[in-house]
């Protein structure tokens, strides 16, 4: 019986992020889909448990919780140390503590322009609606500025924590890679920056970012069928 499970479309950027943990650490899970958009059917025990706020659904053995999926990474990670990737999140308190720090900058700084940007430029017309042009210009400027930071700190090391990948480089994997694939303006932002041109490059060629898009191009999310 498989104990890890990850409830929710492999397209949302939180179930991805998860995804990518598992299958860096080399661990079996089970991924149960609750795409209603479908028809298929909902998991019951979803059904009864399930989340306003849209957080990762994850169940490792008896225990299931809603959790942010940075935590989610966290807590695989700690419990699964010796599987898979061992660097994932450091293997001291001051390499942790670097992670932590990029872990955060991805959280606050990172993830709202970037989130914001995927929905105006991939999203909104294929949904019907007027992306809000202000709106992208403000949010790219902010994007910009955080990446300008990324493009020096990545002029010192191969990896935004070290020299090593972990955490902190793959939570960002997700809104990145519909930037940078489904948005020219977003390619632009990555790209012209030579080390975060480089850094993008490394981290989506590795085989566990592979794995979730091959799995997102199989079960693509009712957007991307719209888009499409």
């Amino acid at each position: 019986m498989v104990a890890l499970k990850v409830f929710g479309q492999p397209t949302s950027t939180d179930v991805a992020r998860v995804l990518t943990c598992l299958f860096e650490k080399n661990l079996d899970f089970q991924l149960i889909r609750t795409d209603k958009f479908k028809g298929e059917p909902v998991v019951p025990e979803f059904l009864r448990l399930q989340d306003p706020t849209g957080q990762v659904i994850f169940k490792d053995g008896k225990f299931m919780i809603f959790v942010d999926s940075r935590d989610a990474c966290r807590h695989i990670s700690e419990k699964y140390p010796d599987m898979g990737n061992k660097t994932l999140f450091g293997t001291g308190v001051l390499e942790r503590a670097t992670i932590e720090q990029w872990l955060q900058a991805e959280a606050r700084m990172f993830d709202p322009p970037s989130s914001t940007l995927v929905f105006h430029l991939a999203f909104a017309t294929p949904l019907g609606l007027h992306p809000d042009q202000s709106l992208i210009e403000r949010n790219e400027k902010k994007l910009a500025d955080v990446l300008d930071i990324y493009e020096s700190r990545l002029g010192e090391d191969e990896y935004l924590a070290g020299d090593e990948f972990t955490l902190a480089d793959l939570s960002h994997l997700p809104n990145a890679h519909y930037l940078v694939t489904k948005t020219e303006r977003g390619r632009k932002l990555f790209t012209s920056r030579k080390n975060v041109a480089r850094w993008w490059k490394a981290i989506s060629d590795r085989p566990s970012w592979k794995r979730v898009v091959q799995i997102q191009s199989e079960h693509p999310s009712p957007l991307e069928k719209l888009e499409n």
